[in-house]
């Protein structure tokens, strides 16, 4: 990085650091580190590498060493033109490789790098816990989690996050193509979005506040403002829930647009944010996804079936009792996922209309029946990742409603603030990302999705 002097005003000991855009000299050789990604264009050249030694395969008479990079584990050959010995090398210590790169179709990358100096960066303290280094990390979940700096080093388990990445990625370009303004709200607030008793409740300098159980009022109100608007971020639900499909704090994504002719514009819009995200994944991640063997949807528009439809046409196929008549229970939504991709070949089912006993105060009733809301779910592949719908705009409506459900509207003016002067009919929904991720990953747990999980169980790493 380029530095120069800097004498204005007297200060002789500052340095002016300008910005910096070739990549880093290596002290091996004074030669550029080239990017892993790009050692295929430079067969038959010296050329120097770093990274962390991933695996170390002792043969007759040389030895595969392989080197963990940012993007892809490169297969390195030592061998007689080494300057150095391979015992000087273990698993997980880092270093800068200088070496040659030579065609070898038989690697999966189409070449071998050919060691000759390797400068040692920096060595493990100890022998690690866990062995990283095969296919799959052979262990539980639980041990999985307990380890997770270390057992995200694994290909298979750090690809999760590149297709996840992909994910956002495609969201945020869709999102931003459709005019949608990118917000960050506050994550401690005065009051929950959604009410009850799945709040965490913070003292705040003496006052009571709580953790964002979502991003609602405040994407609600930055419609009037941006008119679209979006968010991809954390979210807290204090829920004792045990189970496969719950988190305490997941990532969720979050879009609002205003001026809707009614909440099936919400339905397209998402069937078209992720139409858009499995095309950049398969631009972006083809990697990721062979390694994983992952099998994206086709998205050729989503099915959408009335929440009463729904149990009715389960009930009877299934040959099951409804028990509880305003909500799915987990093996419905596999049920009804399984009947929709029979019947129409789609992954993907849109359930609307549910009871507004299910819904929160802001969603907006039905005119033909008061008693469902124009809302909806996305469920796929037997799981709920999206709810969503249209908002009451009205101040009148909204506090009226807000009244029946024996809420305190003094403790929502600067949410009501919005309703009083003026907005649009609008709507909008929360995607969960980890839920989304371990159902395309066919993950049976959504822990497997999230980088550091936090459930009733587990705050650290």
């Amino acid at each position: 990085m380029k530095s120069a002097g800097y004498k204005n005003q007297g200060f002789t000991q500052l340095k002016l650091i300008q910005p910096k855009n070739e990549v880093e000299v290596s002290d091996i050789g004074g030669k550029k580190v080239t990017p892993a990604e790009e050692l295929a264009a430079h067969i038959g050249e010296t050329a120097i590498i770093q990274g962390s030694i991933y695996k170390i395969r002792k043969m007759s008479g040389f030895a595969f060493v392989l080197i963990r990079t940012r993007e892809m584990v490169i297969q390195c050959i030592y061998n007689e033109e080494a300057e150095f010995s391979l015992e000087e090398l273990q698993e997980e210590c880092c270093v800068r490789a200088k070496g040659r790169v030579v065609k070898e179709e038989r690697s999966r990358t189409g070449y071998d790098f050919v060691l000759r100096q390797v400068e040692i960066l920096s060595r493990p303290a100890e022998p690690a816990p866990i062995v990283i280094n095969q296919k799959r990390v052979d262990t539980g979940l639980e041990h999985l989690l307990d380890y997770r700096p270390l057992t995200l080093r694994n290909e298979r388990e750090r690809a999760s996050f590149k297709i996840q990445e992909g994910l956002c990625r495609g969201f945020r370009r869709f999102l931003e193509n459709e005019q949608f303004t990118e917000i960050h709200s506050p994550k401690i607030v005065a009051e929950g979005a959604e009410g009850g008793a799945n709040i965490f409740r913070l003292n705040y300098f003496g006052k009571e506040a709580f953790l964002a159980q979502s991003p609602q009022f405040y994407k609600q109100m930055m419609v009037g403002v941006f008119e679209r608007v979006f968010e991809i971020g954390p979210v807290f639900r204090a829920e004792k829930h045990d189970t496969s499909r719950h988190l305490n704090e997941y990532t969720s994504v979050d879009f609002e647009m205003g001026y809707i002719s009614g909440f099936e514009t919400i339905m397209e819009m998402e069937t078209a944010m992720l139409q858009a995200a499995m095309e950049e994944l398969k631009k972006t991640c083809g990697k990721e996804l062979a390694l994983l063997q992952v099998k994206l949807p086709e998205i050729n528009g989503i099915p959408a079936i009335r929440f009463r439809e729904a149990k009715k046409w389960i009930a009877e196929a299934y040959g099951r009792e409804i028990h509880d008549p305003d909500d799915f229970e987990p093996e419905e939504e596999k049920l009804l996922c399984e009947r929709i991709q029979k019947e129409t070949g789609s992954e993907f089912v849109f359930v609307t209309h549910y009871p507004g006993k299910k819904r929160p105060f802001y969603a907006m009733d039905s005119q033909e029946n008061p008693e469902e809301t124009l809302s909806f779910d996305l469920l796929f592949r037997g799981l709920e990742i999206t709810t969503g719908g249209q908002r009451i705009h009205s101040y009148e409506e909204q506090v009226k409603k807000m009244k029946s459900r024996g809420m305190n509207i003094g403790n929502f003016e600067s949410y009501l603030m919005m309703h009083k002067y003026g907005m649009p009919p609008h709507g909008g929904l929360g995607l969960g990302l980890e839920r989304l991720t371990a159902r395309l990953l066919e993950k049976d747990n959504v822990r497997y999705a999230s980088l550091f999980p936090r459930d009733i169980n587990r705050v650290t790493p």
